[in-house]
């Protein structure tokens, strides 16, 4: 079967089931997650646990060697396999294949993996992990759910955060979930009383916001400018480079121009990725293309030091332009 993060704990009310993957690249999700199933473990017997970490194929030899050999007291066990990629390879196929369908009834299988991709879900492995246990896939929690997650995450630290606290923590904590945790985990406890104020956490909450090229093509393609530049400032601010930011900008730019044309092509592999396109695409009429690609143009060129001039600068125009929004002078950037 398959299960979220969320649904997780009411199938563990229900029973434990012999085999659990859980797949994500959300750090504090997945590892909650895996504290659950290794409690839920514990309670049913299981008191022993062994940790695989899965780097070469050699090291699935030991995993069979491991789940072959009975525990010297007969004790129930959790056989735990860290994988550093989601595709095993022939022999961790076959090695993860042949251990679930044995189905030891002394033995729980839990494997932790990174998100897996299209070719990897329909693996042999990850099917028999559905056909004798549970995947659990662990997704980012975006922009549009954030507020909504911080807000239960601070009702069960005990306390109530007033919106425009959990507005001035979501932008300085975006796309680190660990970090948003950590910060309300200290409010809790530095906190006078149950109530959170803005105050409270500007005082308390440094900037830890993790943004990637991907989340800046989204905001601006959704028309959200000040998010877009703060995520650029971010960008630029944790070293990554210039190139890669200018081409998911042009990739934007490249995806509403295909749309409105009704040129058709591959759909955005996110259904929040969709909804921002749709919301461009409402937006073309307003947007000078041909512009638009010369600005990304001479941001190119910047990079390339053929033209003088700020490349970040020059993207920044890029980005609010292609927002519809008046372009104005350009915008500093920290730096």
């Amino acid at each position: 079967m398959k299960l979220t993060s969320d649904s997780l704990a009411p199938q563990l009310a229900q029973r434990l089931l012999p085999a659990y993957l859980v797949s994500g690249d959300e750090p504090l999700l997945a590892g909650e997650a895996a504290d659950a199933i290794r409690a839920r473990a514990r309670a049913a017997g299981f008191s022993e646990r062994e940790v695989h970490f899965i780097e070469r194929a050699g090291d699935w030899e030991d995993v069979r060697g491991s789940a072959a050999n009975l525990s010297l007291f007969g004790a129930r066990r959790v056989l735990e396999m860290r994988l550093t990629s989601g595709k095993p390879g022939v022999a961790g196929n076959a090695a993860l294949v042949s251990l679930l369908e044995a189905r030891d009834p002394d033995t729980l299988f839990l494997l932790l993996a990174p998100r897996l991709d299209r070719d990897a879900q329909s693996a042999d492995w990850v099917r028999a992990v559905e056909a004798h246990g549970a995947w659990v896939q662990v997704w980012p929690v975006d922009s549009t759910r954030l507020l909504g997650w911080l807000k239960a995450r601070a009702r069960s630290l005990g306390l109530e955060a007033s919106e425009e606290a959990l507005e001035l923590l979501a932008a300085r904590t975006e796309g680190n979930l660990l970090a948003a945790h950590q910060e309300l985990a200290q409010l809790a406890l530095l906190n006078a009383g149950p109530q959170m104020s803005a105050a409270a956490v500007q005082a308390s909450v440094a900037d830890s916001a993790r943004f990637d090229v991907f989340q800046l093509a989204e905001a601006v393609l959704a028309g959200e400018t000040t998010r877009a530049l703060r995520m650029l400032a971010g960008l630029r601010a944790e070293g990554t480079e210039a190139t890669l930011v200018l081409w998911a900008l042009t990739k934007a730019l490249r995806d509403v121009w295909t749309a409105q044309a009704g040129e058709g092509g591959r759909a955005p592999a996110w259904q929040r990725q969709s909804a921002a396109l749709a919301k461009a695409v409402r937006r073309a009429p307003r947007l000078c293309f041909g512009d638009l690609v010369q600005r990304a143009g001479r941001a190119d060129r910047m990079i390339k030091g053929r033209l003088t001039g700020n490349a970040w600068d020059e993207m920044a125009l890029l980005a609010v332009a292609l927002s519809a929004k008046p372009a104005g002078p350009p915008l500093a950037l920290a730096r």
